[in-house]
């Protein structure tokens, strides 16, 4: 029974030193720390430091991204306005001399000269209507260049793949000299390559990509710095739809609203949470 009582005194006793406590802490004008509070502290330096630091790495990067693609639609539809400018341009004479790309750029040009075929190739996985095929690329030395003996690679078009890839297609070629209609590309210099290229002097006739650069270190003669895609028009040529410059480039417009659409929103929702705790607390049904 005294233990009892005991017991009992004591819990009184430890209730109003706590209380005595509180009553203290209310006289100095603080509030007594409490666990939610001291982790809405932290929570909310959180947001501030880490969701700031968060944005500040995010945001920059997301707009780069975004300009990165607008920029690429932004080329692909100046290079199709000069295609359209100079397709209605009067065409000329590709000279026996090297040319600058970039001045030769989409430019109809003629050109008189002899197909070898020796050092022709075919670049692999060409699409045209859902069926899988070649662009049968061809050097032609050009007329007048006997000093130099200067080629220009002619983009013959698209032929069908057989069957088997074993078995590859017959190209039917013109002997002799030949002019030709045609217009002048700049070729890209950036590819994905599977595998390597086969060790040895064996010419390889397919590639995955048409690569003017490592082309010139398999052949033993100058090239000019452009390639032909042969016109519709021109004689020796295969299927010829050529793609548009500014092909798919609502595609790139898209991506870029959507990485800009991304760092729009890394930053409300870093303001949202910023002035959350000043947000009307909702009402319980």
């Amino acid at each position: 029974m005294a233990s009892s009582a005991k017991t009992t005194s004591s819990l009184i006793m430890g209730d109003v030193r706590e209380a005595s406590s509180g009553l203290e802490h209310a006289a100095d004008g603080r509030v007594p720390a409490s666990p939610e509070r001291d982790g809405g502290q932290v929570s909310r330096r959180f947001v501030v430091f880490g969701g700031g630091l968060l944005v500040a790495v995010l945001v920059p990067l997301f707009v780069s991204l975004g300009q990165w693609q607008w920029h690429k639609a932004a080329v692909k539809e100046a290079r199709q306005a000069l295609l359209d400018a100079r397709a209605a341009e009067a065409p000329v004479q590709l000279a026996a001399t090297p040319v600058d790309a970039e001045t030769m750029r989409f430019r109809r040009v003629v050109v008189r000269g002899t197909f070898e075929t020796s050092k022709q190739i075919l670049i692999d996985n060409r699409i045209h209507r859902e069926q899988a095929g070649y662009h049968v690329v061809t050097p032609l030395r050009i007329e007048g260049s006997e000093g130099n003996e200067l080629r220009v690679l002619v983009n013959r078009g698209w032929v069908a793949a057989g069957p088997s890839r074993a078995v590859l297609p017959e190209i039917a070629t013109p002997q002799g000299p030949v002019e030709l209609l045609a217009t002048a590309v700049v070729p890209g210099t950036r590819f994905f390559t599977l595998g390597t290229a086969p060790a040895g002097n064996e010419w390889q006739v397919v590639w995955q990509n048409l690569d003017l650069a490592r082309y010139r270190t398999q052949v033993g003669f100058p090239l000019q710095p452009i390639v032909l895609e042969l016109d519709p028009a021109s004689p020796a040529g295969f299927v010829r739809e050529w793609p548009r410059p500014d092909e798919r480039i609502e595609r790139h417009i898209g991506y870029a609203w959507q990485w800009f659409g991304f760092a729009a929103a890394t930053v409300l929702i870093w303001l949202f949470y910023l002035i959350r705790p000043w947000l009307p607390p909702r009402r319980q049904p």
